[in-house]
């Protein structure tokens, strides 16, 4: 079955202090085109999420981000960093003293303000448990997008049937015409000979003429190439994931055909059946870019 390359996935992981995120979104793209933002404490294990993602995600351009929430944990308290308080402490008592400048009345809330006083200074690390977590909810978000993506495949899927059932019925439509076509060929050449020029003329040297004429007009060949490639396109759509590039091309062959009908035609009918199919063709050409 066919998979979409437009896709999106996110799971989360709750932790005492806090919850991560992991949000996937996937567009059509010629080939995998990655583009990773994370948390800086991941940071670190960049590339082996990179290799997460390129394992299953094929193709597409596709957005992933890793973010922290923090939680409101009001009973544990921010520390004070006591030695820096001590240091701004002894700084402004010596300033005070030997450029003459009166002491704060309140000096608490004044040192409580000096920057870092209030901050973490404690580097953060990262635990394997923590990370083994991460990549679980890395690993369920890639799965959340594969999911989304099969449903898209299988809406394509259908769309797709629809096209290629439309264009078979339309092939088989232009048959009634080809003999009409002949006969009227026919009939317009004799009376331009017989009319116009009003001269006698080789009957037999005409059909000879006829024939070599009505054989570029022929359709047999071109029809039966349109209908191996329709049936191609169909079992190559219910073959394995990403088939994407290898129905681009079949649609390409199957344009080429219908081309060749239409310059062919040389009957108003036939033409407007082309062109039916033309529309049908174009309708697959803009869905198959978002086929894995």
């Amino acid at each position: 079955m066919i998979q979409s390359m437009t896709g999106y996935g996110k799971a989360t992981a709750e932790f005492p202090d806090k919850k991560i995120n992991v949000e996937i979104k996937s567009l059509n793209s010629k080939n995998l085109d990655l583009s990773v933002r994370v948390a800086p404490l991941y940071q670190e294990k960049e590339m082996e999420i990179r290799n997460e993602l390129s394992k299953v995600l094929e193709r597409g351009k596709v957005d992933f981000s890793l973010w922290i929430e923090k939680k409101d944990t009001p009973d544990v308290a921010v520390p004070i960093n006591k030695g820096l308080v001590k240091s701004y402490y002894r700084q402004i008592l010596e300033l005070s003293e030997t450029e003459g400048i009166p002491r704060p009345e309140d000096w608490f809330p004044t040192l409580l303000r000096m920057p870092e006083v209030l901050s973490k200074t404690e580097v953060q690390e990262l635990s394997d448990e923590e990370w083994q977590q991460v990549l679980a909810v890395i690993r369920e978000a890639i799965a959340h997008l594969t999911e989304f993506r099969k449903q898209e495949g299988l809406a394509l899927e259908a769309r797709f049937r629809r096209n290629i059932a439309d264009i078979s019925k339309l092939l088989a439509a232009v048959e009634p015409y080809e003999k009409e076509r002949v006969d009227r060929v026919k009939e317009r050449i004799t009376e331009a000979l017989e009319k116009t020029l009003s001269i006698d003329y080789d009957k037999n040297r005409l059909e000879q003429e006829l024939i070599y004429y009505i054989e570029k007009l022929d359709i047999n060949e071109e029809k039966q190439r349109l209908q191996n490639h329709l049936l191609y396109f169909i079992s190559t759509m219910e073959g394995p994931h990403g088939q994407g590039k290898k129905l681009g091309f079949i649609v390409q062959e199957m344009g080429r055909e219908i081309n060749t009908l239409g310059s062919k035609s040389n009957h108003a009918e036939m033409q407007k059946i082309v062109v039916q199919m033309k529309d049908e063709l174009e309708q697959i050409k803009e869905q198959v870019l978002n086929v894995m």
